[in-house]
């Protein structure tokens, strides 16, 4: 299937984010930065305009009290000092040159003094000081209060509208995550494009179609290969029976015992293969029955190996094909009495059948990826073997809707490097009948 393409997922240890919350942020982010840049614009603005009226009025003023004092020789205006020595001295080289100016100076606190000076005829220097006034500083309060509550409103609303934008995204990419998984477990029928739905079309829509025809593609060479060894193995069939046939026809002694050993291998390899076949193209199901999980275990252990130690610490009922979950047993014991030591041990608790050996353990390519055809593992637990019983225990527990996993045994905190004091494989059968692969129950 397609997902014997697909190496095992890892984990990974980070932060998990969703989409919409990293749009979110992003666009208040964004938006709280344009805001505080307008705000600070339009505050610097405003106090720029309001210092120039202030500027523009006190010269107005500063030229009353010039001709008024002109034409009486005494300041008669408002606020208006003869050669004041508080005067700014830039303020004071510009009215030595003859000028009339005016100056701005910040107080402590941050409030401007408005200086206007100019000179008169006689020598001296008129002078008005003001501050800014409290209109104006309310204006300016004012003015900034509401930049402050339309900046909130600005990153809020696009915060909202990221969550919006965000979750609409991101509940597309879950879909076609959710399609795509199914895809991988097995099920072709599945479309991400259909999936994940929606009539405005977006990138997620090509990534969707892309992943569609990828899997089509996958699909498409898979069948391809089944077919071939499936075609291949049935054509095999045939004269392999005939050769079984013709050896047991030789004379007996130690060759024909060779030839008939081998020729068995052979059919037995032929058989296997088959299997496989048929379990890669997702059309086996299986024919449910109610067993007690326990007995059925101990009943086929002790018809196939009196040797293996059955123990069941709790004992229920299951609705499972027994001759699928026969198989599963029996290649499981066949494996660990093929690579492992003994004693095998054989313990059913619940809907949970384990399966353990003494020997060196799995290989950890099969601990990381799981069973592979024609790969039997490393050299201490590989003497012989085509590698294909875990593979179709593997495939014979999803028609079942079970659960195949494979462990090692280590002594408790002890590191990676030390061997293994045994191998576990672990068949969890579900607590449903597994209808959802197409199964179907048999009528006593």
């Amino acid at each position: 299937m397609i997902r014997q393409l697909v190496p095992a997922r890892r984990e990974r240890v980070g932060i998990r984010t969703g989409l919409r919350w990293k749009l979110s942020a992003a666009i208040a982010l964004v938006g709280a930065l344009v805001a505080i840049a307008l705000s600070l614009v339009v505050h610097n603005a405003a106090r720029v305009s309001m210092l120039d009226n202030a500027r523009d009025l006190a010269d107005e003023r500063v030229q009353i009290a010039q001709r008024n004092y002109e034409q009486s020789g005494r300041p008669n205006f408002p606020n208006i000092k003869i050669d004041d020595s508080r005067l700014p001295p830039s303020l004071r080289e510009k009215v030595r040159e003859g000028r009339r100016a005016t100056f701005v100076s910040d107080r402590t606190g941050g409030v401007p003094d408005i200086w206007a000076a100019v000179p008169v005829k006689d020598g001296h220097v008129l002078s008005l000081h003001t501050g800014f006034t409290d209109r104006s500083t309310d204006i300016l309060n004012d003015l900034d209060q509401a930049l402050v509550i339309g900046s909130i409103a600005v990153v809020l609303g696009g915060s909202a509208l990221g969550v919006l934008i965000g979750g609409q995204l991101s509940r597309r990419l879950r879909k076609a995550a959710a399609a795509a998984n199914q895809v991988a477990s097995g099920e072709p029928n599945v479309r991400v494009r259909d999936a994940i739905g929606g009539v405005v079309r977006d990138e997620t829509d090509d990534l969707a179609s892309a992943v569609d025809a990828m899997a089509d593609t996958l699909q498409e060479r898979l069948e391809a290969e089944r077919r071939v060894t499936a075609d291949i193995a049935h054509e095999l069939r045939t004269p392999v029976t005939g050769l079984l046939t013709a050896a047991e026809l030789l004379p007996p002694g130690r060759p024909t015992e060779l030839v008939l050993d081998r020729a068995k291998a052979m059919r037995t390899l032929v058989e296997d293969v088959l299997e496989v076949a048929r379990l890669d193209g997702a059309s086996e199901r299986a024919e449910l029955q109610d067993i007690v999980l326990g007995e059925f275990v101990a009943r086929r252990v002790a018809a196939k190996d009196p040797d293996v130690e059955v123990r069941v610490v709790h004992e229920s009922m299951v609705t499972t094909d027994p001759r699928r979950l026969e198989r599963v047993l029996f290649n499981l014991l066949a494996n660990a009495a093929r690579h492992g030591k003994q004693p095998i041990q054989v313990t059913v608790e619940g809907r949970v059948i384990r399966v353990r050996d003494h020997g060196p353990g799995f290989p950890e390519d099969l601990l990381a990826e799981g069973p592979s055809r024609f790969r039997t593992g490393s050299a201490d637990r590989a003497g012989h073997g085509h590698g294909l019983g875990l593979t179709i225990a593997a495939g014979q527990a999803r028609v079942l809707g079970a659960r195949l996993t494979f462990r090692n045994v280590r002594p408790a905190g002890a590191p990676a490097h030390i061997s293994a004091e045994g191998a576990v494989a672990v068949l969890w059968l579900p607590e449903h009948a597994p209808t959802n692969t197409g199964s179907y129950p048999v009528m006593p």
